[in-house]
């Protein structure tokens, strides 16, 4: 069965904006897809940052 054209899931990365500001060594990063019809706007979650051992806030890089 062929898969439709028109996808509107698309796949997207989260990166850890807390350990970018703080110039800690590494970078945390997830990826994850995300429907861009219901949700334009970038997306931001909590996630775990195992360089920072805590849990901190992800957005949405291009």
């Amino acid at each position: 069965m062929a898969k439709k054209s028109k996808d509107q899931r698309i796949q997207v990365i989260l990166e850890c904006t807390e350990q970018r500001a703080a110039g800690v060594a590494g970078i945390s990063r997830y990826i994850t897809k995300k429907n861009k019809k219901n949700t334009p706007e970038r997306l931001e979650l909590k996630k775990y940052n195992s360089y920072m051992k805590k849990i901190t806030l992800h957005k949405e890089i291009k």
